[in-house]
C-alpha cells in the first residue's frame, strides 16, 4: 500500500472474540430437534453469512423443504434465543489474543476504528466483553440490509468513521468477508487458513500475530 491507513474496521465473530463456537453450538442444538446432525466441517459455510441465509443453509443440509416463512422466522428466533442463552457467561477473557492491545495502539497512531459485523447482538457482546468504548464507531446487522459479501457493512462504517474506502484495513475471518472488503476497494487481513482466506490481502493464522502486519500499515 502506497499510503498509510487512516481507518481499521474489525469483523466481530472470529476477530475480536470466539463467539463461533456458541453460534456452532445453537445451530447444532436446532438442527438436533429438526433430526438431523450438524456437523464442525459444515458450519463453516455459515461464517460471515447473515442469521436468515444460515438457516437456509441449515435447511438445506438437513434436507427439509417447503418450509413457510413463518416458520423460518420461528426457527431463526429459536436460534438466536439459544445463542443469547449461552453467551450469558460470556466475559472479557474470551476476547481473542492481542486484539485489546493492537486497538489502543492504532488509536494512538491516530487511526480511527469501526466494527462491522452481521451480527445483531455485536453491541451486546461488546458490552459484556467490556471494550465498547474502544470502537469509534459501530455497525452491526441492525444497521445494514445486506449481509457480505455484500459490501454494505464496511461501505458503512467508513462512511461513519469519515475517511475514503482505500484508506480503510479491513480485518476479516470469513472468505464472505474478505470478498465484501475487496467489493469497496478495501485492503483485508485474513486471520485463520491461509486455504480458505487466499483472497486476503494480508494473512495471519492468528489475531496475535496482527501487530506485526499493523507495524508497516500505520
Amino acid at each position: 500500500m502506497e499510503e498509510k491507513i487512516r481507518g481499521c474496521i474489525f469483523d466481530l465473530d472470529g476477530v475480536v472474540v470466539d463467539t463461533a463456537k456458541y453460534h456452532y453450538a445453537a445451530w447444532k442444538k436446532l438442527a438436533d430437534e429438526l433430526g438431523f446432525y450438524l456437523s464442525i466441517e459444515e458450519n463453516e459455510k455459515l461464517k460471515g453469512v447473515s442469521r436468515m441465509e444460515s438457516l437456509d443453509i441449515i435447511l438445506k443440509i438437513g434436507g427439509i423443504e417447503n418450509c413457510s416463512q413463518e416458520r423460518k422466522r420461528l426457527l431463526a428466533e429459536k436460534k438466536n434465543m439459544y445463542y443469547l442463552e449461552m453467551l450469558s457467561d460470556m466475559g472479557p477473557s474470551e476476547i481473542l489474543p492481542g486484539i485489546v492491545e493492537l486497538i489502543k495502539s492504532l488509536k494512538m497512531k491516530g487511526c480511527r476504528i469501526a466494527l462491522g459485523s452481521a451480527s445483531k447482538s455485536a453491541g451486546m457482546i461488546l458490552k459484556r466483553l467490556g471494550i465498547e468504548e474502544l470502537f469509534d464507531e459501530i455497525v452491526d446487522g441492525n444497521d445494514i440490509k445486506h449481509a457480505k459479501p455484500h459490501p454494505e457493512v464496511f461501505q458503512t462504517a467508513a462512511k461513519k468513521l469519515g475517511i475514503s474506502y482505500e484508506k480503510c484495513m479491513v480485518v476479516e475471518d470469513a472468505k464472505a468477508g474478505v470478498e465484501a472488503a475487496h467489493a469497496c476497494g478495501m485492503c483485508c487481513i485474513g486471520v485463520g487458513s491461509s486455504e480458505a482466506l487466499s483472497a486476503a490481502d494480508f494473512h495471519v493464522e492468528s489475531t496475535a500475530e496482527l501487530s506485526n502486519i499493523f507495524t508497516v500499515l500505520v
